[in-house]
């Protein structure tokens, strides 16, 4: 397994394509209304990649045709945009990626259309809440799998979900998907140290039901095998030369929701 360590200077690279991705994610967020179609959205995607010199890290990526993945309702990942408006009542998750004089950011976000089941909600706030406890148990000297159990033990203690297991979080650096793969469920304490210089991309993806996917006729869209609803979070993060972890690819580094774990970002990106 080749992990790649980068350099300060590196990171800052970094912290370049993640704002660009922090900042696309916020625009679609804020267009997301009923009526909105997924491919609406994958323009906006675009046109701001154009706007700051970014390229797309989705779009040809063994063939994906789309700037963005969309996932709607009981398709958990690698949803392709269409020209399906969104309803009230539908849940979206939205994946992005860009590069910046060759570095990636990669982030996801889940989200509800007007009027929605409390249980979806639940759903993706348990998803969301589950990856920044995974974000917060990373710490200098710690094994990679401090990741993965802190994201399932806070899944399943807020209900009966099903984790994806053949999907994970991963590296990321110089390509979008590099070592070391990041599980979402397991004990504590085992894999690769957790160094200085390491960045990756944590993103659980849960359901309101079965743990067991299909891939739909697209060769891309996965669904839940029993079509129930799925969550999608993800943000990539590094840790610092002073050993604290910054989110790159959110526009306050994960202040705000990482302090309210009682973890410190590093300023040393800020």
């Amino acid at each position: 397994m080749a992990i790649q360590i980068k350099t300060f200077e590196q990171l800052q690279l970094m912290r370049k394509a993640g704002l660009v991705v922090g900042q696309a994610l916020e625009l679609m967020k804020a267009a997301i209304a009923p009526g909105v179609t997924p491919l609406e959205l994958d323009a906006i995607a675009a046109d701001y990649l154009k706007a700051n010199n970014a390229t797309p890290s989705f779009l040809n990526y063994h063939g994906y045709p789309n700037v963005i993945c969309a996932s709607v309702n009981h398709e958990v990942v690698h949803g392709i945009p269409n020209e399906r408006p969104l309803v009230s009542g539908d849940i979206i998750s939205v994946d992005f990626g860009a590069i910046v004089n060759g570095w990636h950011g990669d982030a996801a976000f889940s989200i509800g259309i007007g009027e929605i089941d409390p249980a979806d909600q639940k759903l993706m706030d348990t998803c969301e809440g589950s990856m920044w406890r995974g974000i917060a148990a990373a710490k200098v000297g710690g094994h990679l799998t401090d990741i993965s159990h802190a994201i399932e033990s806070y899944i399943l203690s807020q209900g009966k979900y099903g984790i994806l297991r053949e999907y994970g979080g991963h590296g990321i650096g110089t390509e979008m998907h590099q070592d070391p793969h990041v599980i979402n469920y397991g004990p504590a304490g085992l894999g690769p140290e957790l160094k200085v210089g390491l960045a990756l991309a944590i993103e659980p993806m849960i359901t309101r039901g079965t743990e067991k996917m299909k891939t739909l006729s697209d060769d891309w869209t996965v669904i839940a095998s029993d079509k129930s609803n799925g969550a999608h979070f993800e943000h990539t993060f590094a840790l610092l030369p002073d050993g604290k972890p910054f989110v790159l690819t959110a526009i306050d580094g994960g202040a705000a929701e990482l302090g309210r774990l009682g973890v410190e970002i590093s300023p040393l990106l800020a």
